[in-house]
């Protein structure tokens, strides 16, 4: 069942072959084509057009809605008719993070895989398999001839990792089928039935630039290594937040440091793994910063050194700034990252080892003048996402800082007395021999969204294993897909008759 669909820039398979002949090879094939092409968050247009022509191509109903949302209809098989309408649904934006010496153009170039044991990665960079392989297997139920399933709508969704707007900006309506299937659930075993919202919350203020004052050295202070990872579903794993260990090792130092500039972390949904910060010190204390700066490492490094074994403080001499930061809003600087809330939260009283509540401090820039502190903050609970922004909203205008908040978005209450949780509750156990996890997760899944306007249709989310999500060390499970593949395969014979 691989897919007779290729654009030009996608005939040279080479370079991914051998993941091409993994099993199922209708989802690994439809993989390495979706991973030809660059899909950034916001930059969807040559996914949008991919997916048009793919639907196209095989002769089905294919709309492209005012957003950039693409919907390709397929009629139920024969004898399947009568049963209810299902909605297969993913997003086709991926998460571009990739290490820092890795040489690689995420809006020209293809991700580069490679087979490593039991799991695909990609050389460097994020792998794409969030979403990436949800897109992969519904293109394979659309193409396939043999599979028996009822009407299938295929809704691929744009931006979900930077602000769900094409869930956000579906129309009521548009849709027609009676269940989603939502596949962007990261843990096989697991079926979601819930998830948390978010709000990102953006500190930005100014310092005052000063002269550097007079007999200065300089120097880049380099913190890299960590693991990073996804910002809600990694977050109760406690693992380092560069962000916030760059502050402490600049507190370390403030008191014979100036801070010229900074820079921490890339996208708001990965836990930062990596920050740089520019300093001068005066020549007479350049060996008393040197002694700082291996102090303050050799304690974090300690307090890491089962979770972030891979971590490194290190220092290297630069050519003088042409100004600091003002010794007071340096201060104040310094202690509201101190006092900003990063990690969980609080826990679900309801769910046993769910995040309630948490935040991620996920980008810092100190430049030119101007600061600015991005943090996104999730919640399955409402009243708890409110009171978490609200401290942090407190500690940023004590400071002296502008606060905004954007792109907020809801929850998925967890309905257990759902009928399509039934029926893969029970096909789970009856193919693997257990039972399922039923939980909700502390992610953005786009559930919730989407159910503003179909507040009828019956939700679920499922999916293979994927480690590593939103950082350069995501992989996914071969076994897993394979075990996904047949699950799905069967949950479609088994869609409930109207």
């Amino acid at each position: 069942m691989c897919s007779n669909f290729k654009t030009p820039q996608l005939r040279n398979r080479n370079m991914n072959e051998e993941i091409r002949n993994l099993e199922p090879k209708a989802i690994w094939n439809n993989f390495a084509d979706l991973n030809a092409v660059p899909r950034p968050s916001k930059k969807e247009e040559r996914v949008i057009a991919f997916m048009k022509e793919f639907g196209e191509t095989l002769g089905l109903e294919t709309i492209v809605d005012h957003i950039g949302n693409v919907i390709i209809r397929k009629p139920a098989t024969p004898g399947m008719e009568d049963r209810q309408k299902v909605v297969l649904q993913s997003h086709l934006d991926m998460v571009h993070q990739k290490n820092n010496d890795t040489q690689f153009d995420f809006d020209t170039q293809g991700i580069e895989m490679y087979v490593d044991g039991d799991w695909v990665r990609a050389k460097g960079t994020t792998l794409g398999a969030d979403n990436g392989l949800g897109v992969a297997t519904i293109m394979s139920v659309l193409e396939s001839k043999d599979m028996e399933h009822p009407e299938i709508e295929a809704l691929f969704t744009i931006d979900e990792e930077t602000g769900m707007t094409g869930a956000m900006e579906l129309k009521g309506g548009l849709l027609q089928g009676d269940i989603l299937l939502n596949l962007d659930t990261e843990e096989d075993d697991e079926i979601g039935v819930g998830c948390a919202g978010g709000v990102d919350i953006t500190a930005t203020g100014t310092f005052r630039n000063v002269e550097v004052p007079e007999n200065s050295s300089a120097f880049k202070i380099n913190l890299k290594g960590l693991q990073g990872g996804h910002s809600g579903m990694d977050i109760i794993k406690g693992l380092g937040n560069a962000n916030k260990l760059m502050n402490r090792v600049l507190n370390a130092v403030s008191d014979i440091a100036e801070v010229s500039e900074l820079q921490g972390g890339s996208l708001r949904n990965a836990i930062p793994r990596e920050s740089n910060a520019v300093v001068t010190v005066s020549s007479s204390e350049v060996t008393n910063f040197q002694s700082e700066i291996k102090s303050i490492s050799d304690q974090i490094a300690e307090e890491y050194k089962t979770l972030e074994p891979q971590l490194s403080i290190t220092t290297e001499s630069v050519q003088l700034p042409g100004s600091v930061m003002h010794s007071e809003d340096k201060r104040r600087f310094i202690k509201a990252m101190y006092a900003a809330h990063n990690g969980v939260y609080r826990m679900s009283p309801a769910i046993e080892d769910l995040v309630e509540t948490s935040n991620n401090i996920a980008k810092v820039t100190v430049q030119d003048g101007k600061i600015k502190i991005e943090c996104l903050t999730r919640s399955s609970v409402e009243s708890s996402k409110t009171d978490l922004s609200n401290t942090l909203a407190s500690v940023f205008e004590l400071a002296g800082y502008d606060v905004s908040f954007s792109g907020a978005y809801p929850g998925w209450a967890p309905n257990m007395e759902s009928p399509i949780l039934k029926v893969l509750d029970e096909l789970y156990q009856e193919l693997n021999g257990e039972k399922a996890h039923v939980a909700a997760c502390h992610a953005g899944l786009e559930c919730g969204i989407l159910g503003q306007n179909y507040p009828n249709m019956d939700m679920i989310s499922f999916g293979p294993t994927i480690k590593g999500a939103h950082s350069p060390d995501e992989r996914a499970s071969i076994s897993s897909t394979q075990k996904f593949w047949t699950f799905v395969q069967e949950i479609l014979k088994n869609i409930p008759k109207k």
